[in-house]
């Protein structure tokens, strides 16, 4: 690579993937600026993102500091989280139309009932709890993998995991723009009874209130349908949780013996809570998909590129 292009062989491929995606929503706020409030604001903090990761990465792979190279992980987990904001303020005024009825009828086609309906014949305030504590862990087993694998110093899958759960993460975000939708808690029940409806027994209630409130919908909110984020399809707790679950098949991991059981609840949870209809998870397999397939080859691509270590596609060492 020529010496004016050396700064960018220090980004990792999650740091390329992160810039990519930036630089793509930088592009939809240009295009869609007429119809997009403060679109100016979020060009600014796109391009603010795209300084930070090129300024951390750029140290933290020079200067080898040991607190740079965890905070070159850690910027990941707030990053996630503020880019599926943005994405809350772009899908409304792109496309202003909900597709829930369509969700549901696939469903009723597939299985003759509404799933979440069937499904609540069955409930019990233990089983609401402990499936709502398994939702609310659905950002640890991303963590917990990518642990896992940074204690053993096994760095090139590490970096890969890192690198194919955030572009999971972005793949559904623009997943979201074709479908969107609001839920079954809305659409086929009354999403002001689900405590009274579907009680738990210590958490679940704070659990749900601190859900609401990265959906957007704080305590309280008079007409939630109207605000709530519009993420449903595909399910992006389905999408990202058969990554990690794969992955850590692949990788031999010791922690797919939690992580197996733990995410498999939790896909469950997302329908038995009434999240999601059924296609939203059928959606989210077909994106994992997408994502497993797809991954290794960009993060090699790059990785070849960058002249870093590629994985090894059939990983076989023990994790």
């Amino acid at each position: 690579m020529p010496k004016n292009f050396q700064a960018i062989t220090k980004l990792k491929a999650y740091d390329f993937i992160v810039i990519s995606f930036f630089i793509f929503l930088i592009i939809l706020n240009l295009f869609f600026h007429s119809q997009i409030e403060n679109w100016q604001t979020f060009i600014i903090l796109n391009l603010l993102t795209i300084i930070f990761v090129f300024l951390l990465a750029y140290t933290a792979e020079t200067y080898r500091y040991k607190i740079l190279r965890i905070i070159h992980y850690l910027y990941l987990i707030p990053l996630v989280l503020l880019t599926f904001k943005e994405i809350y303020f772009l899908i409304r005024p792109l496309r202003p139309n909900d597709y829930d009825q369509f969700l549901i009828n696939i469903d009723r086609w597939l299985f003759g009932v509404d799933p979440t309906v069937f499904l609540y014949k069955f409930s019990h305030p233990v089983i609401t709890e402990v499936l709502q504590i398994i939702y609310g862990m659905f950002y640890f087993l991303p963590i917990i993998l990518g642990l896992v694998l940074l204690k053993k110093r096994k760095l090139v899958e590490a970096d890969f995991t890192i690198f194919a759960i955030i572009f999971g993460f972005f793949l559904s975000y623009i997943g979201y723009f074709a479908l969107p939708a609001i839920g079954p808690r809305f659409t086929l029940h009354d999403f002001h009874s689900e405590n009274i409806e579907m009680p738990g027994i210590l958490v679940t209630g704070f659990l749900r209130n601190v859900t609401n409130i990265v959906e957007s919908i704080p305590q309280g909110t008079p007409n939630p349908e109207n605000i709530v984020q519009r993420d449903v399809f595909p399910s992006g707790h389905t999408m990202i949780t058969l990554v990690v679950i794969f992955l850590s098949i692949k990788l031999k991991s010791r922690s797919r013996f939690f992580l197996i059981p733990i995410g498999s609840l939790l896909i469950f949870a997302t329908v038995y809570l009434r999240y999601h209809y059924v296609i939203d998870l059928i959606g989210g397999l077909v994106f994992m998909l997408f994502c497993v397939f797809t991954a290794p080859k960009i993060f090699n691509w790059w990785s070849k590129l960058t002249g870093k270590p590629e994985l090894n596609l059939w990983f076989n060492d023990e994790g």
